[in-house]
């Protein structure tokens, strides 16, 4: 087959990689052309034509001491030797010396020639371009939007759509060999050949394995000298400034981070689809997938939010005709209460009436549309997660990571430096380092250990908690203007003191969980990820629900009775706030969620711009910012941190508009209003705040869709039970059927006497048992509906959940076709000839030996 370029518009030139702001014709010219429309101040060595692919930073003080300690000479000497063993692995360096104030600072600057990019292109499998997909492919963009269908069938104009410059083509592709390099597409043009983000990732395979001391002691990797100090800094250098011109004439003039500024991370464009493929080029997939991930789960959050505040007007709307509520703030001084403590510590007796409007608020988080509301959310999470499947399958296949984990990852750098032995792989064949499971075994189990501490630990933090809550209580209670209000300052209060300690201890625990996941051993970084998120979230998940799951499900169950009160650490156990635990637990569940989200967002706005004030103190390199080189300019910013961050908050944040939601239907809105915030921040932060990080692959969200998985399915059996066990639902329910439609009588019915002789004073107190203090039969006939409600909604649920499954498939047929097609492709591109002669030598045979006659003609697969 020849190799020829299908292009996607009649004008494309004969070679242009995708998304590039230059066309390389085979000239001279090209490299000219490249510096003046890429930034010329830092971007290629002296001589202007080799491109820089990192940069290493390090510092020293002027005025040096007399006789320097022998930790400044070790790190000096590990120095100079980790450069000449990068120079003796075939890298060009050249360096820029910096003076400022009492310090020098040292720009490393390191190029790859193509020879070394070849072999390590062989070697990490890096994917290069076969063909251009043409524009009638089987298989449709994957970052097309549901909604932008909607709006075309509806023939409503799409204010979100934008017209992104350099749109990046869409390539067969197949694994790089040097063998076939007239194969692939640009081979006659090695200064471009290779994407600035597959240079990116050959250098830092470079400085990753490359030895600095004797490897015995793991003295390998620009890593360990990072923490050692021996270097500032490593990091590839942003293609350019991200501040556009003033006037854009030519918006295709623009550099790819100027079009990812403009685009992506302005405020102005909140509203507008995300350039994911524009954003996969610059900062490679891993990065890629999360924004594609978080750009979907918002928009699938529109609908949630949607019907939830359906549901909260439902409430509003039939407020006045609860007539239980009612009942209660017509009461007046019938009902006389029993004291919700002790009243040896001075608790009052109470009317039923002074918790009017309490009761009126738990009617918008508890009345019958919060039923339906749960069973939607259910579906919801379901078929969200389905059709993410789906849309991930189509962005892997899309950006060439399908088989990424598969095929494509090594060994960790520092598992192949700590490794004690050498065995080959049994799948590859190929000697790696190897490290026994079983000794990996004990580690684990420690780290489990580890964790386990931890949740103790912050179980004593909540009973601390709940002990707080009541001791609090107790003078609200004495004061006759806070009586009737001490339940909700007292757990307002108590939530706003549990959330510090839970963001708190959160930050405690990712340090410990890093060096435990370090300490185990793990072969490659997805499983190194995989086990650390694990960690985490384990400890975040006791750590931020604990404290909700008490309220949901054991906060006012195990109080007792008059008399008979059940006792902690000497304190009376927990009664439900005056209108009752749900509206309680949605004031928790709103504290901690929204509060998180408030912190967690003022973090990324204000600690980035202290943390970079204070960097650019210290480096101190003075000058314009127009006369700054590139590499100056990206020293000044940030080290990238990553996306664990910010994958664990969208996962909690999950759990919290799911597991809960019948408590709080208006959850998913303020999770809505959050990621809209959220997705500019963290692009504006990408973009202008951190250094560029280096591109990695990745073909999925990795255990975090695991994590969600068990979400979806926690939160159909969570719903169940707040339903039957916390809300009134139910027992209205039944009171209906049993005594009166209307729901007239209620109040009343709803109240126990207190046993006589067990007070002071007769009064009522909330429970379905006689004077005696035993359960009614009412109460028996409540539980056995109760428990049978649980079963129906987890059997009905799960099984519409398992047909929604079954009914989607993870990968459209669409895409099935595309992948047998490029699978053809590329075997036949990069097929030997002798190979393609053979095999049409086979089908002439086999068309002879088939064709019945000549005067048939050929046959139907000709």
């Amino acid at each position: 087959m020849e190799n020829t370029l299908i292009s996607k518009n009649d004008a494309a030139p004969p070679y242009s990689r995708g998304g590039s702001n230059y066309v390389f014709d085979g000239s001279d010219d090209h490299l000219n052309s490249r510096l003046k429309k890429g930034d010329k101040k830092g971007l290629f060595f002296n001589d202007g034509r080799r491109v820089i692919d990192f940069m290493l930073v390090y510092e020293e003080q002027l005025e040096q001491k007399k006789s320097a300690s022998a930790s400044e000479e070790r790190i000096k000497k590990w120095r100079t030797k980790f450069i000449k063993n990068l120079q003796k692995a075939g890298l060009q360096t050249e360096e820029e010396v910096l003076e400022s104030e009492k310090k020098l600072i040292t720009f490393v600057k390191l190029h790859a020639p193509w020879d070394v990019c070849c072999v390590y292109a062989e070697d990490l499998g890096i994917r290069a371009p076969l063909q251009v997909v043409p524009d009638n492919s089987a298989h449709p963009n994957p970052t097309s939007n549901y909604t932008a269908k909607i709006l075309e069938f509806l023939h409503i104009p799409n204010i979100m759509m934008q017209d992104v410059p350099n749109i990046p083509l869409d390539y067969y592709t197949c694994s790089f060999k040097k063998s076939k390099l007239e194969r692939f597409l640009g081979s006659d043009n090695k200064e471009t050949f290779f994407e600035d983000t597959h240079r990116h990732r050959i250098l830092w395979e470079i400085l990753t394995t490359t030895l600095y001391g004797k490897k015995k002691r793991a003295e390998m990797g620009v890593e360990r000298l990072l923490d050692e100090g021996a270097f500032t800094a490593a990091f590839p250098l942003h293609a350019g400034p991200h501040r556009p011109p003033e006037t854009i004439s030519d918006p295709s003039s623009l550099n790819k981070r100027q079009v990812l500024r403009q685009y992506w991370a302005r405020w102005g464009v909140w509203y507008k689809y995300q350039p994911l493929d524009h954003i996969r080029e610059y900062f490679g997939e891993k990065i890629g997938i999360y924004f594609a991930w978080l750009g979907f789960y918002t928009a699938w959050l529109l609908p949630a939010s949607v019907v939830g505040i359906l549901v909260f007007l439902y409430g509003i709307i039939t407020f006045s005709d609860n007539i239980p509520a009612n009942e209660v703030c017509d009461s007046g001084e019938t009902y006389n209460m029993c004291p919700l403590c002790d009243e040896d510590n001075g608790c009052e007796y109470w009317y039923l009436s002074d918790v009017c409007l309490f009761v009126r608020l738990s009617y918008l988080f508890d009345h019958p549309g919060t039923v339906f509301y749960s069973v939607f959310v259910s579906f919801w999470a379901v078929t969200f997660l389905e059709y993410w499947k789906r849309k991930n399958a189509s962005l892997a296949h899309h950006w060439d990571c399908s088989n990424f984990e598969e095929e494509e990852e090594r060994p960790r750098p520092e598992y192949a430096a700590k490794a004690p032995e050498i065995k080959e792989n049994p799948i590859t064949g190929i000697n790696e380092p190897y490290f026994d499971p079983k000794d990996r075994l004990p580690r684990i189990l420690s780290g489990i250990a580890a964790i386990i501490l931890m949740i103790c630990l912050v179980i004593i933090f909540i009973i601390a908690v709940i002990m707080y809550r009541v001791l609090i209580s107790i003078p609200l209670f004495e004061s006759s203007d806070l009586r009737s209000r001490a339940s909700t300052i007292a757990g307002l209060s108590a939530s706003i003191v549990n959330l510090v300690i839970i963001m708190t201890l959160g930050r405690v625990y990712e340090k410990l969980a890093m060096k435990l996941t370090q300490w185990e051993m793990h072969r490659t970084q997805t499983e190194f990820e995989d086990q650390l998120t694990f960690k985490v979230f384990i400890f975040q998940f006791v750590n931020f629900y604990s404290s909700i799951i008490y309220i949901a499900f054991f906060k006012g169950k195990f109080v007792g009775y008059p008399g008979h009160y059940n006792r902690l650490f000497g304190l009376r156990s927990e009664e439900c706030s005056n209108g009752g635990c749900l509206i309680e637990l949605a004031q928790q569940l709103a504290v901690i969620m929204i509060g998180k989200q408030i912190i967690n967002n003022a973090q990324e706005i204000l600690i980035p711009k202290f943390k970079g004030l204070l960097h650019r103190y210290k480096t101190r390199l003075g000058g314009k910012a127009s006369e700054k080189t590139r590499w100056e300019d990206d020293y000044n910013l940030l080290d990238n941190e990553g996306l664990f961050q910010e994958y664990l908050e969208m996962v909690l944040q999950f759990g919290f508009i799911t597991i809960f939601v019948c408590a709080f239907p208006l959850a998913p809105l303020f999770a809505l209003l959050n990621n809209w915030v959220e997705i500019r921040l963290d692009a504006h932060k990408f973009v202008m705040e951190t250094r560029r990080p280096v591109a990695e692959r990745a073909q999925d969200i990795g255990v975090w869709f695991v994590i969600l998985e068990a979400l979806a399915q926690l939160a159909v059996i969570s719903n169940a039970f707040l339903i039957a066990f916390t809300s009134e639902f139910l027992p209205r329910l039944l009171y209906q059927y049993e005594y009166h439609w209307g729901l007239e009588g209620y109040t009343n019915f709803t109240l126990a006497h207190a046993p006589n002789n067990t007070l002071k004073e007769p009064c009522l107190y909330r429970d379905f048992r006689d004077p005696e203090g035993n359960h009614t039969m009412f109460y028996w006939k409540l539980l056995c509906i109760r428990l049978a409600f649980v079963i129906v909604f987890e059997h009905v649920v799960f099984g519409v959940c398992k047909m929604i499954d079954i009914l989607v498939p993870d990968i459209p047929e669409t895409l099935e076709l595309k992948i047998k097609r490029e699978q053809f492709l590329a075997k036949q591109a990069l097929a030997d000839t002798e190979t393609l002669m053979m095999m049409a030598r086979r089908d002439e045979d086999d068309v002879d030996q088939q064709a019945p006659s000549p005067q048939l003609g050929q046959p139907s697969n000709a």
